[in-house]
């Protein structure tokens, strides 16, 4: 009994090792978005709330503003008995701001800028100012106040005077640009140069106690050099950046030197030839805030890296230069300028142009991280005064003071980052990890929406409803966010009062299983006659397969080196008459595995106009093979008649989906010639010493013919027109002198191949 056509076809794959059983898990994937890394949690936006070194997300230290500023632009601060005092712009004021938020003007200076201030532990007070830099000595106190008179305490004939340090031994230190220089200045207000830079500003003091040596850690603008200066006015290089300015240094109690090195025009350096700016672009015209000085307009934009000199991708980053002279990263800001550090308890480091407010630990749980501890609605924390409880933070856009206190804020709200689920999602449990004191509480809010940016298209935020166990919080998706490709969600913290105490978040765990989308076919279509597809390995025990193709260098059949296929490696071509391969690429929005189905019908009896039209008697689509998993499929096409047929391919998710939910996608292959009948001669017609013979075809073009002389090597026939491309041809045959024996073999494009003797018709051709 003939096996059907399907039969062959699954014979034929399972022989060759192209089928292989597979059980896929009847439900569609569930995948889970976990935040539970101080990465996850930075990604997000905190108010109230902070990573504690521990690692969880836990109400902050309540940060409360001291006072708004009425200037433009906060530009340095220091802390004086009372309060503080803080240096601005565009009007060059310092302005005393008390601990109630009481704001008076101490100094209103001729220059426009305030960048640097220096108190000592009386009160006494010195400002830098810029340009045409000078150095006032202000009293604080209200009595010396009133008897102060506005003059310089120190002129250095500088442009800029970007710090103010005392040293170790007493004497007032003082950085200015633009010829980069570095003044030790006494009491008397005397002062002369300690070092002459090579750079063009010297942007940030560190005086190093007298343990230390008492010498001063210097960090320039232009070429992002830290000096360590000794007494004697030498310098030494201890660390060269990647960013052309070094904005702000620390100390930490080990020793260890912490500087932020920036490469942004957000920074208060002038590029060269131009003015100062804060956070943005700067003009100098004349006229303007101080009579008879040029003004300097301070405007806040959105600041591109700065181009030229050392500026590469990083906007800022912090390093950490050790007592041995060991330098590392401890933290990169790709789209963050650092304006100060502060060393209190831990490193703190403030930034703009999205005011957070970082901290780092060099030991403890939570070491080598950098943390983020606020973020406030201000863009850019430009000064860190050290406070009882932590930092005083003076920020600008708008300009504020602010305090940490030793209170917890009594809530907070954490939003993350917008998750993106790779297509249409429908959205299941929320899971969080981590502890919840007495009177304490948490909430969660999702929302979710078709958009990478949440607009007003997005859902509302939905509370969800929690159902508790021992250890974590389960909340069940009926009251969540809608279908969407992104989420988001928010956990809203409160603290118990007494005592008082926070709640914390060690992760977040939301699950989402993608809405099933059909799959696509790409290609589908077939492989040249004979040619088949194997896997690399394949070594068949009881069939014959050859290479190629029969070569035509000689009478007999040799074989020849397989041809390379393009799928990475995990095939090989071989060929074998009678078989056709189907080949197709197809995939899944949803990476679903998917399982193919071939199936068949006949296209046609004949070869004329109607030769792709489905005959009336088709017998519908009959089935070839099933449950396929590779993309290709070779059969053995014998148990098929001559004709013309037409291949549909179905592939499926079913199986990777729940039942009833499994999409499809069909592809139906242009006409195929099936084709076991070789050419035959039609007739042949002697002309002197030549032969013209016909060859035709019922289904295919002839492609090749031979001819070989007295059993000599095969050699072309020539086509009477020039080309072998019909299903009829016309070959001219030259009798060469002697010739005894003629064979001729033709072969059509489905490899059928006939040989013809013609031999009796050489004496005809001679005239014999």
């Amino acid at each position: 009994m003939k096996p059907t056509l399907a039969q062959v076809a699954r014979v034929a794959a399972l022989g060759a090792g192209m089928l292989f059983a597979a059980s896929f898990a009847q439900a569609t994937e569930v995948r889970i978005f976990q935040v539970q890394t101080g990465a996850d949690f930075r990604s997000g936006t905190l108010a109230g709330v902070a990573l504690d070194p521990g690692g969880f997300l836990d109400l902050a230290p309540r940060v409360e503003r001291v006072a708004a500023l009425a200037e433009p632009f906060v530009l340095s601060a220091v802390a004086i008995p009372g309060g503080w005092a803080v240096g601005t712009g565009n009007d060059g004021k310092v302005l005393k701001v008390t601990a109630k938020g009481e704001v008076s003007v101490l100094f209103d200076a001729p220059e426009p800028e305030v960048f640097a201030l220096w108190a000592d532990a009386d009160g006494t007070l010195f400002a830098g100012t810029s340009p045409h830099g000078k150095v006032y000595r202000i009293a604080t106190s209200a009595k010396a106040k009133a008897d102060a008179e506005a003059k310089p305490f120190f002129d250095p004939e500088s442009t800029y005077i970007w710090a103010i340090r005392r040293a170790a031994d007493g004497a007032l230190l003082v950085a200015t640009g633009t010829e980069g220089k570095l003044f030790r200045v006494e009491g008397d207000g005397k002062g002369k140069v300690l070092y002459d830079a090579d750079e063009p500003h010297l942007r940030s003091l560190l005086p190093l106690p007298a343990s230390a040596g008492g010498d001063v850690i210097v960090g320039t603008s232009g070429d992002g050099l830290i000096l360590r200066i000794a007494k004697d006015g030498s310098a030494r290089t201890l660390f060269d950046g990647a960013e052309p300015e070094v904005a702000a240094l620390a100390l930490g109690p080990d020793g260890t030197i912490y500087a932020a090195l920036v490469a942004s025009e957000a920074s208060l350096v002038p590029a060269a030839g131009g003015t100062a700016a804060a956070g943005g672009a700067a003009s100098a015209a004349s006229g303007g805030g101080k009579p008879g000085e040029p003004t300097v307009t301070v405007t806040i934009g959105e600041p591109e890296p700065a181009g030229g000199g050392k500026a590469g991708s990083l906007r800022s980053e912090v390093v950490a230069i050790a007592p041995n002279g060991l330098s590392e990263g401890i933290g990169t800001f790709a789209d963050e300028t650092v304006f100060d550090l502060l060393w209190q308890d831990r490193l703190w480091v403030a930034t703009g142009l999205e005011g957070k407010l970082y901290s780092y630990r060099a030991s403890g749980a939570s070491a080598g991280r950098m943390e983020l501890e606020k973020d406030t609605d201000e863009r850019q924390l430009v000064a860190l005064v050290a406070g009882a409880s932590g930092p005083t933070i003076a920020t600008t856009n708008g300009a504020a003071l602010y305090r940490t206190t030793a209170e917890l804020e009594p809530q907070g709200t954490f939003t993350g980052a917008v998750l993106d689920a790779g297509a249409p999602a429908k959205f299941g449990r929320l899971r969080w990890r981590g502890e919840v004191p007495a009177g304490a509480s948490v909430s969660f809010s999702v929302r979710s929406g078709a958009s990478a940016t949440p607009d007003r298209t997005w859902s509302p935020w939905s509370p969800w409803r929690a159902v508790a166990t021992r250890d974590e919080v389960a909340l069940s998706g009926a009251d969540g966010a809608p279908v969407g490709r992104y989420l988001q969600w928010r956990a809203q913290l409160a603290g118990s009062k007494s005592p008082p105490a926070s709640p914390r978040i060690a992760a977040v765990e939301l699950s989402y299983r993608q809405l099933n989308q059909r799959p696509k076919i790409d290609a589908f279509g077939a492989l040249p006659p004979g040619q088949i597809l194997v896997p690399q390995n394949f070594n068949p025990s009881n069939q014959v397969f050859e290479a190629v193709h029969p070569n035509r260098e000689g009478l007999f059949t040799t074989l020849a080196p397989a041809e390379e296929i393009d799928d990475g490696g995990r095939l090989k071509s071989l060929w074998k008459l009678g078989y056709r391969s189907l080949r197709w690429k197809a995939s899944d929005p949803n990476g679903d595995p998917l399982r193919y189905t071939l199936t068949f019908r006949p296209a046609g009896k004949g070869v004329g106009e109607d030769a792709g039209a489905v005959p009336v008697e088709s017998p519908g689509w009959l089935k070839l093979a099933a449950d396929l998993t590779d993309e290709y499929l070779s059969f053995d096409v014998g148990a098929l008649p001559d004709g013309l047929y037409r291949f549909r391919l179905e592939a499926t998710d079913a199986d990777a989906n729940d039942a009833g939910e499994g999409l499809s996608a069909e592809e139906v292959s242009p006409a195929l010639t099936v084709d076991h009948s070789p050419p035959a001669l039609a007739g042949v017609t002697a002309e002197g010493t030549r032969l013209r013979v016909t060859v035709e075809d019922v289904w295919s073009p002839v492609r090749d013919a031979q001819v070989s002389f007295d059993g000599g090597e095969w050699h072309p026939a020539r086509a009477a027109d020039g080309l072998l491309d019909g299903r009829r041809e016309e070959l001219i045959l030259d009798i060469p002198a002697g010739a005894r024996y003629l064979l001729l073999r033709a072969t059509d494009g489905a490899y059928n191949a006939a040989t013809f003797d013609l031999t009796d018709k050489i004496a005809r051709a001679k005239g014999r």
